[in-house]
């Protein structure tokens, strides 16, 4: 009797086992999905009525394209592959050299561009606020370009340092303990001294945050100062607005960039670390749409246009 029911807890317990296992492999495959549906549907979405819409011809919808436009890129690269691996056994998980180069390239810039975009769209808003007659003079196309080259241009810089002082090592090993391929893992394959690596790659972070966080401070607080001691509720009521809206965006951006990197320095929570680095994407990319988006005036009135005279033919 006993014999009998040991074996048939061990099967019930092997059953269990199967059972979360196959509810965990089909049911993560498709959340990453849609997800990723959602991002390119809602961030190329946001795009298409940017171009089409000559009332969001404004530098704020502009530098935010180049927010969609990242997300995009940035979730394209590691997605499919992620959704690939995550069907496929632990044993044909294989990625060649080059292809693990570029997306940690991608995944870099990704992260980066989002933080100096978001820099750039704080001094928007900062001039809209604090010098509205002066906005239209200041913000012209070409000062969006200079802005837009900047924010891609110097992100640009920065990770192809890290990533030059990385594919210089030699490789000892061929173990990514990572769902995709970052800088840290990367550099984590060589034997050599990786001393180098780590002080710039704690350089990197410091100045990335650091100038991203005091450019927030600086810009909302002279925004603070103005709205203050202005009268004016009209203009209070949409620096509110527009500011948190910003606000949100980037601090969900910076939450998620710097619980990935945290987390690479405890390998004991490489299982959060590895939720941390796929939500690194999914999260900010899926949010912005939402958040920043429809919270615009402009954009809710062009959507319900659009609903408008899709129902009038049918009235």
């Amino acid at each position: 009797y006993m014999t009998l029911l040991v074996t048939f807890k061990a099967l019930f317990c092997s059953f269990r086992l199967m059972e979360n296992y196959t509810y965990n492999k089909s049911t993560y495959p498709v959340f990453l999905f849609f997800s990723y549906l959602f991002i390119i549907v809602a961030n190329v979405g946001i795009v298409v009525l940017v171009f089409i819409d000559k009332n969001l011809h404004q530098p704020m919808y502009v530098l935010f394209c180049n927010l969609t436009f990242n997300d995009v890129l940035g979730n394209s690269i590691m997605v499919p592959r992620l959704l690939l691996d995550m069907l496929r056994p632990p044993s044909e998980r294989i990625i060649t050299y080059n292809e693990c180069v570029v997306q940690v390239f991608t995944t870099h810039m990704f992260g980066t561009t989002s933080l100096t975009v978001l820099m750039i769209m704080a001094f928007d808003r900062y001039v809209a606020i604090c010098n509205p007659l002066r906005y239209a003079a200041i913000m012209t196309n070409k000062m969006v370009i200079k802005l837009t080259v900047s924010a891609w241009g110097v992100a640009l810089v920065m990770v192809g340092i890290l990533l030059g002082l990385t594919i210089r090592l030699n490789r000892c090993r061929t173990l990514i303990q990572s769902p995709y391929c970052d800088n840290a893992s990367l550099f984590k394959l060589s034997c050599e001294d990786v001393s180098i690596n780590n002080a710039y790659g704690l350089a990197f972070t410091v100045v990335l945050f650091t100038s991203s966080i005091g450019c927030m401070v600086l810009t909302y607080t002279k925004i603070a100062v103005v709205c203050g001691t202005s009268n004016n509720k009209s203009l209070n009521s949409k620096a509110l607005k527009t500011c948190s809206t910003h606000l949100v965006v980037y601090l969900i951006m910076a939450f998620s960039g710097m619980s990935n990197i945290v987390l690479h320095r405890f390998p004991q929570y490489t299982d959060y670390r590895k939720l941390s680095s796929i939500l690194f994407h999914i999260v900010p990319g899926s949010l912005n749409p939402i958040i920043y988006g429809l919270q615009s005036k402009e954009i809710r009135r062009f959507l319900s246009n659009l609903k408008f005279k899709k129902v009038l033919p049918s009235l």
